[in-house]
């Protein structure tokens, strides 16, 4: 690496979790820097963001459009390398279109838009602009999961049969959006949200969990959503059953009211020859069975899950025996969207794993899932394709 790479952010202000979550994972690895932002639709309270993070006052911007033309305005080796948009839904296609269009690689929080036509259209801005677009589904990038990954691939389960994947949590099993909670708020909110509430929050986790995995795509869904909160106007938890390609069955099951749950995020993955079971709340431990043996525990941080997989091996940064979770994998996408700008700055083609993070096309299949499930549900749980 010949140097870091500047980052400027859209989002993230006082107070903000997810924004500061990105800053500190993007810095871990000592390949990035932050030099500028727009970090709060309050001009005041951005400028307390850009005093906090010690960034030059004159690239601390008011709006969008002020950071871009106060960035193209400064000298090619000086503006910033990407953008990383940790805003509201609804603002993410307006703000990466911008800087796109611009000339800016994009690192975008998810659900990558508010449609599947700005899914679409974002698509195309992105071909054409040939710029890096980075899209944040976060639990991909753990080492046990890129492990399993390798693991289904290589056909260690067999052809895979059935997945069975998970997301409780029960932080909104009151209507908190109507006590002054600025993330259940906005979250509850279909015009910053979008057509669906948990399904879009954290079952596009769980779908994007599952096809990472298996490397097999959702055809179909049958989907029944509920609002359980008095007065909610999106849901608040969501079962559904899936069709995959190749044959496989999967149940999907996302829930923000489920009481006692906080990020029960887990994966069960059912193979002809063997299963593999992975929860994020206990992410370095990954169970794996075979038929007729004793079950298996592989443990992050082991030579032997380097010489599983690459991938993992790739995205471990301490020995075993030293938890690493939910920062260190946003920081292996940041990792391999930095590792990828710079084969690009430096033209040569990206190996396949500095392009192991997810972009576009996950975003755009994170948009036609929210769209299908929504569709199955309003027609009494009719299965819908993707």
């Amino acid at each position: 690496m010949d140097r870091k790479l500047k980052m400027g952010m859209v989002g993230g202000g006082p107070g903000a979790f997810i924004g500061d979550v990105h800053r500190k994972a993007a810095r871990l690895d000592g390949k990035i820097d932050i030099v500028a932002g727009a970090f709060d639709i309050d001009p005041k309270k951005s400028r307390a963001m850009g005093q906090e993070l010690c960034i030059d006052k004159n690239r601390t911007y008011n709006d969008v459009q002020s950071m871009i033309d106060g960035e193209l305005a400064l000298p090619a080796d000086e503006r910033i390398d990407f953008v990383s948009v940790c805003t509201p839904n609804h603002t993410h296609f307006p703000i990466a279109k911008a800087f796109l269009e611009a000339g800016f690689n994009v690192m975008c929080e998810k659900p990558m838009t508010l449609t599947v036509e700005e899914a679409e259209e974002l698509k195309t801005i992105v071909q054409k602009s040939k710029k890096v677009f980075g899209l944040m589904h976060n639990y991909t990038a753990y080492p046990m999961v890129k492990l399993a990954k390798d693991m289904v691939k290589d056909g260690d389960i067999g052809k895979v049969r059935k997945v069975i994947v998970q997301y409780p949590q029960g932080w909104l099993a009151r209507a908190t959006e109507k006590e002054g909670n600025q993330q259940a708020s906005w979250r509850t909110d279909p015009k910053k949200s979008g057509i669906a509430g948990c399904i879009g929050d954290i079952g596009t986790h769980a779908a994007n969990l599952a096809e990472y995995i298996t490397g097999l795509t959702i055809r179909e869904v049958a989907a029944d959503l509920t609002t359980f909160v008095k007065g909610r106007r999106l849901d608040d938890d969501g079962n559904c059953l899936l069709r995959f390609s190749k044959g496989a069955k999967g149940l999907l099951h996302a829930s923000q009211v489920s009481i006692g749950q906080e990020n029960n995020l887990a994966i069960w993955i059912h193979g002809e020859d063997g299963s593999l079971e992975w929860h994020q709340e206990h992410p370095n431990w990954l169970y794996v069975d075979k038929l007729g043996e004793p079950t298996q525990i592989w443990k992050r941080g082991n030579d032997y899950v380097g010489e599983r997989s690459e991938a993992a091996g790739r995205a471990t940064r301490l020995p075993f025996g030293h938890p690493e979770a939910f920062l260190e994998a946003f920081a292996n996408n940041y990792c391999n969207f930095a590792d990828t700008i710079l084969a690009k700055e430096a033209k040569r083609k990206p190996t396949d794993l500095e392009k192991d993070f997810p972009g576009v096309k996950e975003g755009v299949i994170g948009m036609k899932f929210i769209k299908a499930v929504v569709e199955s549900s309003n027609n009494n749980a009719e299965w819908t394709k993707l």
